[in-house]
């Protein structure tokens, strides 16, 4: 008898099957009308700034792949996914003076931002520190209709505490990386959020602390101490002499080896110069190895800022600096108001680590500082991390990126 392949059963089967693609396809086209491609702008305009941008881009890419991402921000933001319609790096100034003698440049990018943000009507903008800029930035996008989500707010919490009630009045949703910023910001009336430091995920050695010796060329007995000067111009021009002093002195006094991490942006020629006009051995490694020479350093001289946090994560205590223009010195003193100005200091509620401020930056005291760091180096580590404790457990970049996902997504 000869077969039939057109049996009742595999009709039946065969018909299932192409209602059951057919009804997929439709869902799937449905879908596909529903689905909204989000487009997300990003504004950072300094170093840190592009570290954090970075670090949510990324996270942002895994959880929605196809959402756009665009904006103001450094390399490092765009290596993560966002397409740069400026670079930082081409702003980058600090201090009132400075800021006033490249005024029509910034109101330039200013209005370049405005008009980009007109034209492509994101879904959000992020704003990611950098508050001075990106608050005037946010007061144009809101006439647009832009939802706001300010990551990073300004410090209210340290100066001009009235800032958080007219922020409050822009931001639909801001997000703080630290735990201390939230109270003013509830009294201002704003929706904010703590979902922990990104930086203790982010700040961590690729290598052991031997393979990380040995890749640098580091004895087992010699000291380590490293110079970390800022990406700022400003920052550099006051704070890297009076660091390359201390080395000095140090040099003759104890047997040390001096690195010098170049932050991205910073020009290497010139840092070379400097440190061979101050006759000190000093040797200067890449940014991108940074994490790996401070989890093996025994103490360093930093600039104040997120550095020095980085720095305190992976165990490397620092005498912290901080050094500006006499006027703009003036101007903050006035409109300050803190205890301390170094995030570890703050978070702990105490001193661990040495501050020093304007004149108090001298080659003599800073190298002072770094003794006492290395005759009780134990001391420093472990109330160091009791402070990194209140950063939050491990996945906060994660959890921000959900938010500002979920923010671009909503009707607010």
């Amino acid at each position: 008898m000869e077969k039939s392949f057109l049996n009742p059963k595999a009709l039946d089967f065969g018909r299932e099957s192409f209602l059951l693609k057919n009804f997929r396809r439709q869902n799937i086209i449905d879908a596909l009308k529903e689905m909204k491609f989000l487009k997300i702008m990003m504004s950072a305009g300094e170093a840190s700034g592009d570290v954090h941008g970075a670090n949510l881009a990324r996270e942002i890419k895994k959880i929605s792949p196809s959402t756009e991402l665009f904006g103001l921000g450094g390399n490092l933001m765009a290596a993560a996914g966002v397409k740069l319609v400026r670079n930082y790096k081409d702003y980058n100034v600090m201090g009132v003076v400075e800021v006033i003698l490249n005024l029509k440049k910034i109101l330039k990018l200013l209005d370049d931002l405005t008009e980009i943000i007109r034209a492509e009507k994101p879904d959000l903008l992020v704003l990611i520190d950098y508050p001075d800029f990106n608050w005037r930035l946010a007061k144009r996008a809101k006439k647009f209709g832009v939802k706001i989500l300010s990551y990073i707010p300004p410090s209210a919490w340290a100066w001009r505490k009235g800032r958080a009630k007219s922020c409050a009045e822009i931001a639909d949703v801001f997000i703080a990386i630290f735990p201390f910023e939230l109270p003013v910001y509830e009294a201002a009336g704003a929706k904010i959020f703590f979902f922990g430091n990104p930086l203790v995920d982010s700040v961590k050695s690729s290598m052991t602390k031997a393979e990380a010796r040995k890749f640098f060329g580091i004895k087992e007995s010699e000291k380590i101490i490293l110079l970390m000067p800022g990406s700022r111009r400003q920052e550099i021009k006051l704070l890297l002499p009076e660091m390359l002093g201390a080395a000095k002195i140090l040099s003759e006094k104890i047997s040390a080896k001096f690195f010098l991490p170049i932050a991205d942006g910073v020009d290497e020629n010139s840092l070379q110069k400097k440190i061979d006009t101050a006759g000190v051995e000093i040797k200067l490694i890449k940014s991108a190895r940074r994490y790996e020479l401070m989890s093996i350093s025994d103490a360093a001289t930093a600039t104040s800022g997120t550095v020095v946090l980085e720095a305190a994560l992976l165990g490397l205590p620092s005498v912290v600096l901080y050094k500006m223009a006499p006027i703009n010195y003036a101007i903050g003193k006035l409109l300050v108001d803190i205890k301390f100005f170094s995030l570890p200091n703050i978070l702990a509620g105490e001193e661990i680590l040495t501050e020093l401020l304007q004149n108090e930056v001298t080659p003599e005291k800073i190298s002072e500082e770094v003794i006492k760091i290395l005759d009780n180096r134990a001391d420093f580590v472990k109330k160091l991390q009791a402070a990194c404790r209140k950063l939050g457990e491990s996945g906060a970049a994660e959890r921000v990126a959900k938010k500002i996902l979920e923010t671009a997504n909503e009707k607010l």
